[in-house]
């Protein structure tokens, strides 16, 4: 007699440089790129970390005194959610009739400053069924980007599987991972930059001052689908003649530093750590893979880690899932009675009016 089925069906993870610090421009361009996914047959399609309005590079590459205009740029094309960008969003993912993941700098509604590095989610119908923020901004991105919270670390239960998402770095956080993968996840987003220099020297892997990006992606990537036996589609961006231009402003020295970084690349993992199509690397292009959950089933017989493979007497992990906020209001009629809250104070997880 026929037991449960479990979901399959196609994945992609985008690689493609942003319209430079250019909001809508750069949304313009995922609505020419989405269908491209959906004719190759992709039910989740994935952008890259800071997709729009792109990747703050220059937080790494310029001294903070010198990045004041960058900053103003980057706030202004930042978007908010809700917002008509957020909601644009939404109508690609409902015209393509997709999952639609992008990066995005993130700006808050009372603050001419405060910005998260955040992951949307969509789903087919244009819902936008999570928003995940960075917990915490990695070295100089923190001259950008204030810390997340928890509130969305979770993986969201959909007719695809139970997908969770992690930016950059948060996939070397362990603790992150493994709340995840405790709640549930069944299909992991990693989202990734175009360029990540760290030294102005040539490392030891010659690749330009920086870390070989193909590999450790790779590398975090099969390590949360080995350990947790779910799927990990990981997407990074592409730095372009344009962002390079204008990010170096005729310096031949920075010029050379993101010319020769090393190259982003966007892959597609399993449960065994192994890839399922063929990476992209240091161009433009889309990775398309076949997704079956039920993969995962045979492969935890022997190594589960949320299930009889751990010790939850001995090991014990709490999650603050509270959204930050900067002020929480009472009203003067009691202490413990918050005020009417105001529009703003919702988290866009429903369709937008």
């Amino acid at each position: 007699m026929p037991g449960d089925t479990y979901p399959k069906f196609k994945a992609a993870a985008v690689q493609a440089a942003p319209v430079f610090l250019d909001r809508d421009a750069t949304i313009d361009k995922i609505a020419e790129i989405v269908p491209r996914a959906k004719a190759m047959g992709a039910d989740l399609v994935v952008f890259p970390e800071s997709y729009i309005p792109t990747f703050p590079v220059w937080n790494i590459l310029l001294a903070p005194i010198d990045q004041h205009g960058f900053f103003r740029r980057f706030f202004e094309n930042s978007v908010m959610v809700p917002s008509p960008q957020s909601r644009k969003l939404g109508e690609i993912a409902r015209q393509n009739e997709v999952f639609l993941s992008v990066g995005i700098s993130e700006k808050s509604d009372y603050s001419m400053g405060a910005m998260w590095c955040s992951q949307l989610l969509y789903d087919r119908t244009g819902k936008l069924i999570n928003r995940h923020r960075k917990l915490v901004p990695t070295w100089a991105e923190m001259l950008s980007w204030t810390p997340g919270d928890a509130s969305d670390l979770r993986p969201v239960e959909t007719e695809l599987g139970k997908i969770g998402t992690l930016i950059c770095g948060e996939n070397t956080n362990t603790l992150a991972r493994f709340s995840l993968l405790a709640q549930g996840e069944q299909v992991h987003i990693a989202c990734y930059p175009p360029a990540w220099p760290f030294r102005r020297v040539a490392s030891k892997t010659g690749q330009g001052g920086s870390y070989d990006m193909k590999e450790i992606n790779r590398i975090r990537s099969a390590a949360h689908a080995f350990e947790g036996k779910v799927f990990v589609i990981a997407a990074a961006s592409v730095l372009d003649e344009d962002a390079i231009e204008q990010m170096t402003e005729g310096n031949p020295e920075n010029r050379t530093l993101l010319e020769n970084a090393a190259k982003p690349a966007s892959m597609i993992v399993g449960p065994t750590g192994d890839y399922l199509a063929e990476p992209v690397v240091g161009v433009e292009g889309i990775v398309v893979a076949d997704i079956d959950i039920a993969e995962s089933i045979v492969l935890k017989e022997a190594h589960d880690i949320i299930g009889r493979y751990n010790r939850f007497d001995v090991f014990q992990l709490h999650v603050n899932q509270t959204r930050i906020k900067p002020v929480r209001l009472y009203s003067t009629a009691s202490a413990h009675e918050e005020r009417t809250p105001s529009p703003s104070d919702f988290e866009e997880l429903g369709p937008e009016e």
